[in-house]
């Protein structure tokens, strides 16, 4: 559905009963809501947010370029739109910026964080503006996208078709802005802060965020949990929702999300 805000259009689902417990699923860039589709029988039980991000699936894409502190104020305003306080937020890629940043900045909100294939910054900005150019210049790159995203063996993934058809909804200034905003964030010392019940879940065979890095970044936040799912892409949750939702369904219980 669409959500009217005082300034965009959101597109986002609310699913399971209104007495759950909430989540907030977040995508990482060039994607959509639909990268979660393999674990909502899973989630039943819990109210689900799942929103797609401005310039992407069927969200409004305005111009100019937005900025990170927008995209975290888009959340932001569909968790009050639909009443969700004290919820999981879980950040996909560089959804994951955003999922650090409602954590920051609204812990009324939040309760506790789930990063899958994130960290706390993303390259460099000269990085991103070639990006950004090469992007303008030549077009998207699905097929690299798809190998950087499901792995070596990316070809025999089941989850191409539908990677491919949320890249494809992805539109040119949507992934353009979101790029911009990820080049200049950076949640190092900011994430280093926050206390609050936090899982990072890294796929072993991520080649988009190695699992190194995200072992660092579970090493900023005290008591952190670090869960590797071994042969795991950087999809894990679309391309192994079985063990991912295992992970995922875990932390919940320890924290008495449930």
């Amino acid at each position: 559905m669409l959500v009217w805000l005082e300034d965009i259009r959101l597109n986002a689902v609310v699913t399971g009963p209104e007495s759950g417990p909430p989540l907030v699923l977040i995508h990482g860039l060039g994607l959509d809501l639909a990268l979660w589709d393999g674990l909502m029988p899973q989630l039943a039980a819990h109210r689900v947010l799942r929103l797609d991000l401005r310039g992407h699936g069927g969200s409004d894409a305005p111009r100019p370029r937005c900025a990170m502190g927008a995209l975290i104020r888009d959340v932001e305003r569909l968790m009050q739109h639909f009443a969700l306080t004290g919820a999981v937020v879980l950040g996909q890629g560089e959804g994951g910026l955003l999922a650090q940043g409602l954590a920051i900045k609204r812990l009324d909100l939040v309760r506790a964080m789930i990063l899958a294939g994130s960290a706390s910054r993303f390259a460099t900005p000269d990085h991103w503006a070639r990006r950004i150019a090469r992007r303008r210049d030549e077009g998207p790159a699905p097929e690299a996208a798809c190998a950087a995203l499901l792995g070596p063996r990316w070809r025999q993934s089941p989850a191409v078709a539908p990677v491919r058809a949320m890249l494809a909804r992805t539109s040119d200034a949507g992934w353009a802005g979101f790029a911009a905003a990820i080049a200049t964030a950076d949640f190092h010392q900011a994430t280093a802060r926050l206390t609050l019940p936090s899982l990072i879940l890294a796929g072993g065979d991520d080649r988009h965020v190695p699992p190194d890095l995200q072992r660092e970044t579970a090493g900023l936040i005290a008591g952190a949990e670090f869960t590797l799912l071994l042969g795991a892409c950087h999809l894990a949750m679309l391309a192994d929702p079985d063990p991912f939702a295992a992970a995922l369904l875990g932390f919940l219980a320890r924290i008495g999300h449930v």
